[in-house]
């Protein structure tokens, strides 16, 4: 019996651990690398050990350091969370040897499942059904051989690691070579185990899983399956349960296949059995067996009531009772929130967060607020967000209202992806297989910055205003009156948040098609290098096609003016901060991540129904062009002079 767990992990899964131990009256033990000092399962957990520098391989993966930290905290226990040691039989086994629990499946059991051509076999023992697939192979010739008696297309698996690395699709001869060398080179770096396999390929495939229970003396039971066919190169995106659109006969079936295989091995704690489901036929295959609790475990309990992190506690300490398993009721989907950007191949993103907020009325698994700063090193997962409702419809209604609520700013996120995903009809109608987010159409609605410019801010009418008492000076545009014009040009609010370029203008690439408009001093525009006269650049809408470039010049010495405006129509997406979009640099806070634009920033349209309106159903624009008189800028001023407040 044990009083305090060492959670062996960082992130969102370390914060629900440690969430409910506290639950549970138990005490959490947080262990951290030098990057994560600040993070929030730090500040959460009851103490917090630093067990390495920034690099996985010297923290988070380092088993000497991990297990010392147990010792010197009194901990009894450790819960490995997901990745990183979760599904390591070694480091259970070091666990163990060294008298601290492990809270989850036995060494031996893991050893068992966790190299998938070892389960087949095992899944084949015990009548669970099989893809047409072949044993370990010894070399490309070996695998050509045996890819031309399972027939293509055949996926080429690495029987180690998990998480969807390692494998690729092999359609003919030719592609498998090179398949082989790249699957080989990846295995042998990631899992230190280069031994492949062919698998048949499943055209329209659908990932099911079965979460698994057991007490580890023969009581096994299914808490459900689970739909992960969102997926994205073989990773998940959206996970739901009850799987849409399966057969009571067939759900029975799964189940009842997933709880064979775990009572094989008598299995202890929490682990999922997942399947490929065929959605042309209904027949189902076993696929791998994850001895660890899963990333979407989150659904499973929403319609069951199980807390499964403290069942796999109640377990390691001793506890003993009848597992049963209750009666689902009703509809969970989980979206995963990450910190990547779709519109540049799904690329991690780092930074600060600048704006967070989440909708009141869902489950939130994260470990993120207002000013957190994300790390390059790690998975770059932000959050799991998790709806519940009576229906699968409800439930989906209800994903589409969060995901409209939620605000994550500072950094580029999928949060829009997954707006469009979850509006997407195949995904309303549970009709989604493993490669339909593969053939998913989407473009950004946004401005990629190539050059920054001299100093070029995102600022709105009338900005920030009213706050000399806290110490925070105005701050807004320069130059309102052309501001105004390039907004009204387009028909946004005249207040619209735009960009200010001084001097010399920004370079910026569009990812859809978008309409601009241009207004203040005249710098030199080249639009996909063709330069474009005054007269068609400025004072009208501009239309951008997607790739297309947009080039600010410097303003000419002999001309009027330092500053241009640059609208985009639907207005710049940041975030308001003292009631402004406003960017205030010397404070750090406003406009995009509260600095001048950089290299690689996405600016993304606000509203986006107004951003693809054409120029024929905006009456407001005619009229503004039927009118236009534009401030006329000069190299002279007459300006008035009131003496202020900081004369010294």
């Amino acid at each position: 019996m044990f009083d305090t767990v060492l959670i062996a992990n960082r992130g969102a899964i370390a914060v629900r651990i440690i969430r409910t131990l506290r639950a549970m009256g138990l005490k959490a033990v947080a262990i951290y690398s030098e990057a994560d000092a600040d993070a929030r399962h730090v500040a959460l957990a009851d103490a917090a050990v630093c067990v390495g520098p920034a690099p996985a391989a010297q923290s988070y993966l380092n088993v000497e350091a991990i297990l010392q930290a147990a010792k010197d905290t009194g901990a009894g226990a450790i819960h490995p969370g997901y990745g990183f040691l979760s599904e390591n039989p070694g480091f259970a086994q070091a666990c163990e040897d060294a008298g601290i629990a492990f809270i989850g499946p036995s060494p031996e059991q893991m050893r068992a499942f966790g190299l998938k051509h070892t389960a087949r076999a095992l899944a084949e023992q015990h009548q669970v059904p099989l893809l047409p697939g072949s044993g370990l192979l010894n070399d490309a010739a070996h695998a050509r051989t045996e890819a031309a008696r399972i027939g293509y297309p055949v996926m080429l698996k690495s029987t180690a690691g998990g998480g969807g690395i390692g494998m690729r699709l092999v359609r003919n001869d030719s592609e498998l070579d090179a398949a082989w060398e790249a699957v080989e080179r990846l295995a042998r770096a990631n899992f230190k185990d280069a031994g492949l396999f062919l698998e048949k390929f499943v055209e329209r495939a659908r990932h099911i899983e079965v979460q698994l229970f057991g007490d580890g003396q023969g009581q096994v039971v299914a808490l459900g399956e689970r739909d992960c066919s969102a997926q994205r190169r073989n990773q998940k995106v959206i996970e739901e349960t009850p799987a849409p659109g399966l057969s009571a006969d067939t759900r029975s079936a799964l189940l009842g296949a997933a709880v064979r295989l775990g009572q094989a091995v008598a299995y202890r704690s929490a682990g999922t059995v997942e399947f490929v489901l065929d959605a042309d036929t209904g027949a189902f295959y076993f696929l791998e067996v994850n001895t660890r609790l899963q990333v979407e475990h989150g659904v499973t309990e929403q319609v069951t009531g199980v807390d499964l992190v403290e069942w796999m506690v109640k377990l390691a300490r001793g506890e003993r009772w009848t597992l049963s398993a209750p009666t689902p009721r009703g509809a969970a989907i989980q979206v995963r929130l990450y910190a990547e950007d779709p519109a540049r191949g799904f690329q991690p993103s780092a930074g600060v967060l600048t704006e967070v907020a989440f909708p009141a009325d869902v489950r939130l698994d994260g470990w993120v607020d207002t000013g957190t700063e994300v790390p390059p090193h790690y998975d770059p997962m932000l959050a799991k967000l998790i709806v519940t409702a009576d229906t699968r419809a409800q439930a989906v209604a209800k994903l589409q209202q969060a995901l409209a609520d939620t605000r994550l700013a500072g950094i580029e996120t999928n949060l829009r992806y997954l707006r469009a995903v979850s509006a997407a009809p195949v995904f309303e109608r549970g009709e989604i297989v493993t490669r339909s987010l593969g053939e998913f159409a989407w473009q950004a609605l946004a401005l990629e910055v190539v050059d920054g410019g001299v100093q070029t801010t995102v600022q709105d009418w009338p900005g920030r205003i009213g706050y000399w008492d806290v110490g925070v000076p105005p701050s807004g545009p320069m130059d309102d009156l052309h501001l105004r014009l390039a907004n009204q040009l387009l028909g946004n609010p005249e207040g619209a948040a735009a960009l200010e370029c001084t001097l010399g203008g920004p370079t910026l690439r569009a990812h859809a098609p978008l309409v601009v408009a241009l207004a203040g001093a005249p710098m030199p525009v080249t639009l996909d290098g063709r330069p474009l006269p005054f007269d068609d650049a400025f004072h009208r809408p501009l239309h951008l096609k997607a790739g297309s470039v947009l080039k600010l010049g410097t303003v000419p010495p002999e001309e009027g003016g330092a500053r241009t405006y640059l609208a985009l129509r639907g207005g710049f997406d940041v975030p308001h901060y003292l009631g402004s979009r406003s960017t205030f640099t010397l404070g750090q806070f406003g406009g995009h991540a509260g600095r001048t634009l950089r290299t690689g920033d996405m600016l993304h349209a606000l509203d986006a129904t107004l951003a693809q309106t054409p120029d024929s159903a905006l009456p407001e624009v005619a009229a503004v062009l039927a009118t236009l008189s534009p401030p006329t800028l000069s190299r002279h001023w007459d300006i008035g002079v009131l003496y202020g407040p900081h004369g010294a």
